[in-house]
This record gives structure tokens, C-alpha cells and sequence, in this order.
């Protein structure tokens, strides 16, 4: 059974990075979509960065901040963000799209103040 574990979520200034990692268990096939939304109170989820198949995608407001990747070999995908604002606050949350089923972590709040 897969599992997704974030974590590195937290509060920091606007301006200021942070780097989120999300963990991976169970049968992972290398070349499956994976990405990080965030979804904020009233609002509905949306994608930040997918990587997959050897391409990735951002969302337009994350772009040039914003990088994706993943480490394989450790089942482990990464969003690294610099220049943190205050709209970038939400619940951050990772997904993995694999034979048509999706699974999602807990996810990892992340809160930046002006």
C-alpha cells in the first residue's frame, strides 16, 4: 500500500525559502506523476508543481520561485521555495497519481507572515 509523509512545513517571513520533502512508501513505479498542491480554508486544492515522465509543470504563480524534484532511489519528492509571500500560505499537500488511483499525504502547513 503507498503512503505520502511530508514534512518541512513552517513558519517563516515573507521573503524568506523553505524546502518541503514528501516521503513515498510501498510500490512506486519511477515514471508516475508526482507533485504538490496546497489548498487554503474555503478554497479548493490546487496543483503548485508536478514532475513525471521527464517533464515538469508549475503553476504560474509559483514559477521562477518554485522547483520540484525527486530523488528515486529514495521515493522522496521535494519542493524547494524561495521568496516565500504571504498568498504562498496553506496546507501543502503531496500526491501521487499511479494506475489510475491517486494518494495523498497528511499534509504540511506552512504559514509566511509579512
Amino acid at each position: 500500500q503507498v503512503q505520502l509523509v511530508e514534512s518541512g512545513g513552517g513558519l517563516v517571513q515573507a521573503g524568506e525559502s523553505l524546502r518541503l520533502s514528501c516521503a513515498a512508501s510501498g510500490s512506486i513505479f519511477i515514471l508516475n506523476d508526482m507533485g504538490w498542491y496546497r489548498q487554503t480554508p474555503g478554497k479548493q486544492r490546487e496543483l503548485v508543481a508536478i514532475t513525471g515522465g521527464g517533464r515538469t509543470n508549475y503553476a504560474d504563480f509559483v514559477k521562477g520561485r518554485f522547483t520540484i524534484s525527486r530523488d528515486n532511489a529514495k521515493k522522496t519528492v521535494y519542493l524547494q521555495m524561495n521568496s516565500l509571500k504571504p498568498d504562498d500560505t496553506a496546507v501543502y499537500y503531496c500526491n501521487l497519481y499511479q494506475r489510475g488511483v491517486d494518494y495523498w499525504g497528511k499534509g504540511t502547513l506552512v504559514t509566511v507572515s509579512s
